[in-house]
């Protein structure tokens, strides 16, 4: 059984009103994800990595209610084996309508929901953010670094400053990522919280890379067919164009040129 914190990732921003208290200067780093760009895909070690974070540190608060574990075995995913995704499942209990009980998970069953009030659920929380919005608050800056819902995850989780405040009670951390500068969440990661099963370094920067990648397949599992299929709809629209072009050339050029 992987160890939980009840310390997770995340705080959405439509609750997030009450989770600063003074306005500051929000920066979100551009991450550099292998899936970004019309020919990027996602990396299968990076999704195991950012799953294991989700499991070991995330969720304990937060759910994924909208991802089935099946899907963990897909191609373009973490692409576990079917028996891993079964004992992975099994870490989880769902309610069982037809037993009137909680059972093991299994792969057929959808991740359970986000179990600390307050927290949303991550399912689609990539897709939900937008990181990038200048200049000007314009988003032009979206056509080239996209609308930066990883980022934006990344950034919340190491943008830490390691000041804290406290006002009406309630204990505020400096995040620079953060819209106002103060969140209520406490960090959630530090460095070595986990141990990654590939060696791979597991300092706060690479753990909420990571995660943020994990999440973004989450929200769009099949990024990787569509950017396929989009790229083959590129290909044949710009051999019809040129069909087009060469006939409409061979049908009109003798008449055009006519005198």
């Amino acid at each position: 059984m992987f160890k939980k914190t009840i310390l997770s990732a995340l705080l959405a921003a439509g609750i997030a009103g009450a989770a600063y208290a003074e306005v500051g200067e929000q920066h979100i780093e551009d991450f550099d994800f292998s899936f970004e760009g019309p020919f990027g895909s996602f990396d299968q070690h990076q999704l195991q990595r950012g799953l294991q974070v989700y499991t070991e540190v995330c969720s304990a608060c937060h759910g994924l209610q909208y991802v089935s574990f099946r899907t963990l075995g897909d191609e373009g995913g973490p692409e576990l084996e079917a028996e891993q995704v079964k004992a992975y499942a099994a870490q989880f209990e769902v309610y069982d309508a037809v037993l009137d009980e909680d059972r093991a998970a299994k792969p057929a069953d959808m991740f359970p929901m986000s179990g600390f009030d307050g927290a949303p659920d991550l399912s689609l929380m990539a897709k939900a953010r937008a990181g990038f919005h200048g200049p000007y608050g314009l988003g032009i800056n979206q056509v080239i670094k996209g609308m930066g819902g990883p980022e934006y995850i990344a950034s919340i989780l190491s943008g830490y400053t390691g000041h804290e405040k406290e006002e009406a009670g309630t204990t505020f951390y400096e995040n620079t990522a953060f819209p106002g500068g103060w969140i209520a969440m406490a960090p959630p990661l530090e460095d070595d919280l986990v141990e990654f099963r590939d060696g791979h370094e597991a300092d706060i920067h690479h753990m909420a890379q990571d995660v943020s990648a994990f999440l973004m397949w989450a929200a769009e599992p099949k990024m990787t067919a569509r950017k396929e299929v989009g790229f083959l709809v590129f290909v044949f629209m710009v051999f019809l164009a040129s069909l087009l072009y060469l006939t409409n050339k061979r049908l009109w050029a003798p008449h055009k040129y006519k005198d």
